[in-house]
């Protein structure tokens, strides 16, 4: 197993053996969760700062992380949301994302991207997703992009990590949303996937030419009209607040239910996860971060 690879098992297990449900139902253990994901971070040497705001009777937090130059060429956002729902230890929904994002931020922090190729990065880690969350202002992702755009923050693109850690190989375990499966997509679900809507058409042909890069890793991708409402299942993570906001995002995701049985049930556990799988997506998005975000000088 390689050190990325030990990365990333270690952050599931700390997320979802060692705290366990990350519901707002526990705040105690979601904020355990958040505090984790700020120390992870800032030992990686990146600037932390939390988000926070109201959710009922509590208070929760997105935590942000920043590395690169102040003025720089290019500014993405990659987020993923750290809640579990109630009664389950999620691990790929979403300790895999968080996970990814984890080791992502190392990384690129490492190799000095920001510096070399002029491009920033807020690496972002949403408090709430999950119902009784999902679809309310008091998502994590719909706060971080109502205040981007009430602050006119510069945000090239944002990169949503949803669910990336499942695999199934036999023919026919994959499914997709109608009418997506009379279009040829593949029967096994050994693929990444990259959704975005019409505006982040570019976004998403930079990053499918990143990605291809990596033979390890196959990818898959669909671009939506309409910011998705055709097929609503594809609005079903925190990319969605982003399109509604004006910017360029897209989700990059194992397909969630379309792959995986475990989805939102007490069963979606560590051992499920394909970790060699993972390590693939944090070296295809290191790669795009780092070799593809300043190529072009517009805006996608």
């Amino acid at each position: 197993m390689g050190v990325v690879e030990e990365a990333l098992r270690r952050h599931v297990h700390v997320l979802t053996v060692e705290i366990g449900e990350r519901s707002v139902a526990d705040l105690a253990r979601h904020r355990r969760a958040a505090l984790y994901i700020a120390q992870t971070l800032e030992a990686a040497g990146l600037r932390v700062r939390e988000e926070p705001y109201g959710f009922h009777n509590a208070t929760v937090a997105n935590i942000l992380a920043e590395t690169g130059p102040e003025n720089p060429s290019r500014r993405f956002l990659v987020g993923a949301h750290y809640d579990s729902l109630a009664g389950t230890v999620g691990a790929d929904d979403n300790a895999s994302a968080v996970a990814v994002l984890l080791e992502t931020a190392r990384l690129f922090h490492t190799a000095d991207c920001g510096r070399r190729f002029g491009v920033t990065v807020q690496f972002a880690a949403f408090a709430l997703e999950e119902p009784p969350a999902y679809g309310t202002r008091h998502m994590g992702s719909r706060v971080r992009a109502r205040t981007a755009k009430r602050e006119r923050e510069r945000i090239d693109g944002m990169i949503c990590l949803e669910m990336v850690g499942y695999t199934c190989r036999e023919p026919g375990c994959q499914s997709y949303p109608f009418p997506l499966g009379f279009m040829n997509y593949p029967p096994t679900g050994d693929f990444i996937g990259i959704v975005g809507n019409r505006a982040s058409r570019r976004l998403v042909k930079a990053m499918e030419r990143a990605f291809k890069k990596n033979p390890a890793l196959p990818v898959v991708t669909l671009t939506v009209p309409l910011n998705g409402w055709p097929i609503p299942s594809v609005r079903l993570s925190d990319h969605a607040p982003f399109w509604d906001a004006g910017y360029p995002a897209i989700m990059v995701t194992d397909s969630a239910f379309y792959r995986n049985p475990y989805y939102h049930t007490p069963d979606d556990v560590l051992e499920t996860l394909d970790f060699p799988f993972m390590a693939q997506v944090v070296k295809s998005l290191v790669g795009f971060l780092c070799q593809e975000s300043p190529v072009a000088s517009r805006p996608f």
